[in-house]
């Protein structure tokens, strides 16, 4: 299911791509063009989300049964898209996340010895199938991205592998279906990667709504 009214666009990628780095960036672009815009992200940005985050993410929470972290995950995604996703879409904003159900495909369905046509109909039963008319896909090799940490929570402290079966099963998601995928090179410039999301995006602002005219635009006389 798509939006049928405002923009979903989501930013995907592994650990260290730069997904929090753009998506702050295309909101002050499309602010700046006078759209109204929600920048959020997962897991956490709800009062439920975060304790959640927290079970799935502190490494003090331990070893958890794999079932039980996709289960908490589609948790979180559920209450984030009725709380704050579609009521945002419902008021015609541009929502940008930071993550989304390709995150739980990659990570839980791939990462983890789960099935991911299981890990798949929870999650997009959990969100009502709502899915990005954008997903953003910041590629990069888990060797890269991971050194950028020092201290590392649950899921950035598994193994390569477990990043190596991430990345390939982002990149498999973005080609089964290519047209609603922006695959770019997370090593790219910042200003590079920005620019070329923008591209993207403004083909599909026809149902966004502006809470002020665009630079160059003239408010209409009442």
């Amino acid at each position: 299911m798509l939006a049928s009214s405002g923009l979903f666009v989501c930013f995907e990628g592994g650990e260290g791509a730069g997904k929090s780095t753009q998506s702050r960036l295309l909101r002050d672009w499309l602010e700046g063009q006078g759209y109204a815009v929600l920048l959020t992200f997962e897991p956490g940005d709800t009062e439920v989300g975060r304790q959640l985050r927290r079970i799935v993410l502190d490494p003090a929470t331990g070893e958890l049964s794999d079932r039980t972290e996709a289960l908490l995950y589609a948790a979180d995604k559920s209450e984030h898209v009725d709380a704050v996703v579609l009521p945002a879409l419902a008021r015609g904003e541009v929502v940008i996340t930071d993550r989304y159900v390709d995150s739980t495909l990659a990570y839980q369905g791939a990462g983890r010895a789960l099935t991911s046509a299981e890990v798949a109909t929870v999650a997009r039963w959990a969100t009502h199938d709502l899915r990005p008319q954008l997903t953003v896909l910041l590629d990069l090799e888990p060797a890269h991205g991971l050194g950028r940490f020092e201290d590392r929570d649950r899921i950035e402290a598994e193994s390569e592998a477990f990043h190596h079966r991430v990345r390939e099963a982002f990149l498999q998601l973005a080609a089964e279906t290519p047209g609603r995928y922006l695959v770019l090179d997370a090593r790219a410039p910042v200003e590079e990667i920005a620019a070329a999301v923008r591209q993207r995006v403004v083909p599909l602002l026809a149902n966004a709504r502006r809470t002020t005219p665009g630079p160059g635009e003239r408010r209409a006389q009442p």
